[in-house]
């Protein structure tokens, strides 16, 4: 249960962190890859079963 709840706020906010939006264009792409590093990191946790 826990690990589903943190896939789905990982993905939220991925998708909360890509720059297509005006005023996100100055931040680069550095908070979505951050995010996305984050959400394979427990994705490998649930796969291996540590979560």
């Amino acid at each position: 249960m826990l690990g589903t709840l943190l896939i789905i706020l990982l993905l939220l906010l991925l998708v909360g962190a890509v720059p297509i939006w005006p005023y996100s264009l100055k931040w680069g792409t550095r908070p979505a890859s951050v995010l996305g590093l984050l959400l394979v990191i427990v994705i490998a946790l649930l796969v291996l079963g540590h979560i």
